[in-house]
């Protein structure tokens, strides 16, 4: 007799973290070792990453341990078997943005720049991602959005009407990123008008603090989704995460609805 099949898991786990270039807060120590070796631990189906850097020439000449790979290659190398990167910040030595790791197939990926000034290079990866307990593709999102409120406002706007136009309705959807968001404007701008709901909202009544990683006071870091059921979401600061960047990193366990 045939044994029978194993049920398809219906359970995603999402970290989202701002990883600082690698580095830790203050830029004292390189810390993409430490970091890959924390994040395997957790061991995510899906990681939303900020601040990746993809190319530096200067550190591949001055630190004898700096990965060869870009970082998010580096990050993903034998255990996500999909990854997205877009570019935002780019200068002569290199460029850095937002990545996002992925156990299951990446059907598409789009860079979005929403820079709203020359200073500071901001934009929106967007990827499609199928699930095998899923008939619809998930739409994944990665942000950071900038540090002047207007610049935000307009930032939040483009997400709006990216989802409007590419995952209207009920489509599966998870937003997130660092969204130096200390004043919570995105839940008018985001939530309501998507439908999402911030994955710590409903125990805390308020997005959870994420800054600094030391011991957080400013609500930064978010994680939006429609289509799952909040099962149970953690904040990691203080050591040993607090060594590796001077963000928290936010992490939610969903099941698919």
């Amino acid at each position: 007799m045939n044994a029978p099949h194993s049920p398809v898991r219906q359970r995603l786990h999402v970290v989202s973290y701002n990883i600082h270039k690698g580095f830790s807060q203050f830029n004292r120590r390189m810390m993409i070792h430490e970091l890959r070796e924390r994040l395997r631990g957790l061991n995510p189906d899906l990681a939303f990453l900020q601040e990746v850097q993809g190319m530096h020439v200067g550190h591949v000449r001055r630190l004898a341990d700096w990965p060869l790979l870009p970082q998010h290659e580096f990050l993903a190398e034998g255990i996500w078997t999909s990854t997205a990167y877009g570019g935002n910040a780019i200068y002569d030595h290199g460029h850095h943005g937002n990545a996002i790791l992925s156990r299951y197939p990446i059907l598409s990926t789009q860079n979005q720049d929403v820079s709203d000034h020359a200073m500071e290079r901001r934009g929106l990866l967007h990827c499609e991602i199928t699930l095998p307990f899923s008939l619809a593709p998930v739409h994944c999102m990665c942000v950071h959005l900038g540090l002047i409120a207007s610049s935000r406002r307009r930032q939040m706007e483009a997400i709006v009407e990216r989802v409007e136009r590419l995952a209207p309705g009920d489509s599966p959807l998870i937003i997130a990123g660092d969204f130096n968001d200390w004043r919570n404007r995105a839940d008018t701008l985001l939530a309501e008008r998507l439908g999402l709901e911030e994955v710590f909202m409903g125990a805390r009544g308020r997005p959870a603090r994420s800054y600094p990683s030391t011991l957080p006071v400013f609500r930064l870091d978010r994680i939006y989704v429609r289509g799952f059921r909040i099962e149970r979401s953690e904040v990691y600061f203080g050591p040993p995460w607090s060594k590796i960047s001077d963000h928290a990193l936010m992490s939610t366990h969903l099941l698919a609805t």
